[in-house]
């Protein structure tokens, strides 16, 4: 019993703003360089979590970004093609206290060069209108047909009938346009009847169905799901 092992004092782990500033600076600074497609996607992702989940940010933290946002104009008319990633990033940086009045700006060019026509996907559609909703306000008018064509993906439940890796992706990505990241309803609750009417239940009434109809399918939410039997 002679020989005693003493270990070290275990480091007092960072306050939760310290650890979003390292996280910043990782990914702003050390990764990759702001000319690549991946920083701007990467940081984009990492700076809509920050302004979606409300977290407490220090000051100092976001002046990691500061050449990049005085840089967005020039950015943006250099790489069009990159315009979702880079009003991304120009909403949130100003959401997250960056910075003013750019967002608005680079909405209304994108909008006059009419780049949101050069979509041929209808998820990438939905979440550029999204960000010209957030930078122009009522001034964007929404699309309805975009919104219809949407909903018709979800309420399709045959298609998460079996996994489906794209279509995942789709469907979740859908719900977060749709829903602003969960600040509103986005309205997928309902239930499609096989002649195309639909009607409006709780989803407490879908779960209902789900549970009691034996070996069935149902649009609960846009999800197939199928039961061996009531549970």
């Amino acid at each position: 019993m002679s020989n005693i092992i003493s270990f070290p004092q275990r480091i007092r782990p960072l306050e939760e703003a310290g650890r979003i500033g390292i996280l910043i600076d990782c990914f702003c600074n050390r990764r990759r360089t702001t000319e690549d497609v991946f920083w701007l996607k990467e940081n984009a992702e990492l700076l809509n979590l920050l302004e979606t989940s409300k977290v407490t940010l220090n000051t100092s933290d976001l002046t990691h970004y500061q050449n990049f946002y005085d840089s967005l104009e020039h950015r943006l008319c250099f790489f069009p093609q990159y315009y979702r990633f880079i009003l991304s990033l120009a909403l949130d940086l100003e959401a997250l206290g960056l910075g003013q009045g750019k967002s608005a700006k680079l909405c209304e060019w994108v909008v006059d060069h009419n780049l949101v026509g050069a979509e041929l996907s209808d998820l990438q559609r939905a979440e550029a209108a999204r960000l010209l909703k957030r930078g122009l306000g009522r001034a964007q008018r929404d699309d309805p047909t975009l919104v219809d064509r949407l909903h018709g993906f979800i309420d399709q439940s045959e298609t998460f009938s079996i996994p489906n890796k794209k279509a995942a992706y789709e469907l979740t990505h859908i719900v977060f346009y749709l829903s602003e990241y969960g600040r509103k309803d986005p309205g997928i609750c309902r239930l499609v009847g096989a002649a195309g009417s639909q009607h409006g239940p709780s989803c407490r009434d879908l779960h209902c169905v789900t549970l009691c109809r034996p070996n069935t399918t149902v649009g609960l939410g846009g999800l197939g799901v199928r039961t061996a039997g009531r549970v």
